[in-house]
């Protein structure tokens, strides 16, 4: 038995090293882990990314509802006792904005009356610490498929197109090479069209935590982002609003 009451078998642990030799016919998902536990997020994040889904962590409640107020995911696996916000607390915040996304909720309590709170606050499923990851994989496969669909793989936002699987840009059909946050800041306002925001906003949500970034880390960010959709079309989307930030613009 790992640390954190994680129960990894020998051929379990042999399929983490590897990868899953096994691939089925399972679309690939883009998954939000939030748990506290390095050891255990990165156990999941491992074998998730085996399967070939897109795997993000959160390591306090907070972050994954920062997380959640700004990305779009597929499922979300969610600790119940975390720092900052619990699971309990997260999940039903999560809920009350509509969103139907599968949770999948990790606790180490068993007792049935706390389970019926983590699915009373709008949780899919349930798993009881110790578990055994392939216990984990396989819940993860029957909430993927009972969703119905997952978001699709294409921001598409005018003449800019961004594979999330791929994690490419192209504009106007020119791939646009870029870095993992300039990545992150153009999903970011493609996601939200025609809306401004300050330098202030996009720190936060972008950037989130990040303690060795400021407000010029931004201004670089977007300068290097419009010289580099520049390059591959004549005009870039993107807008300074004086006074106020930045926008993408969308045509209708």
């Amino acid at each position: 038995m790992g640390q954190d009451g994680i129960h990894i078998t020998a051929q379990s642990f042999i399929r983490i090293q590897c990868g899953s030799i096994r691939r089925g016919q399972e679309s690939v998902a883009k998954i939000l882990i939030v748990e506290d536990s390095d050891d255990v997020a990165m156990l999941l994040k491992m074998e998730l990314q085996s399967e070939k889904h897109v795997v993000e962590i959160a390591t306090d409640g907070n972050l994954g509802w920062e997380l959640l107020s700004t990305y779009t995911y597929d499922l979300i696996i969610l600790d119940w006792e975390l720092p900052g916000m619990s699971g309990i607390e997260l999940c039903r915040k999560y809920r009350l904005t509509g969103s139907t996304t599968p949770v999948l909720m990790l606790t180490g309590r068993g007792a049935i009356t706390d389970k019926t709170a983590g699915l009373d606050t709008g949780a899919d499923d349930y798993v009881t610490k110790p578990f055994d990851i392939r216990e984990i994989t396989s819940r993860v496969r029957a909430l993927v498929r009972r969703s119905g669909g997952l978001s699709s793989n294409e921001v598409v936002c005018g003449t800019l197109v961004l594979d999330m699987k791929a994690q490419t840009l192209t504009a106007g059909s020119v791939p646009v090479k870029l870095l993992p946050k300039e990545l992150a800041l153009i999903e970011f306002l493609m996601r939200n069209p025609n809306q401004v925001f300050s330098q202030e906003a996009l720190l936060e949500r972008v950037w989130h935590s990040e303690s060795q970034v400021s407000i010029g880390t931004v201004y670089t960010t977007i300068k290097t982002l419009r010289s580099k959709i520049s390059q591959a079309q004549q005009d870039c989307p993107i807008e300074t609003v004086h006074g106020l930030g930045y926008r993408l613009v969308k045509a209708n």
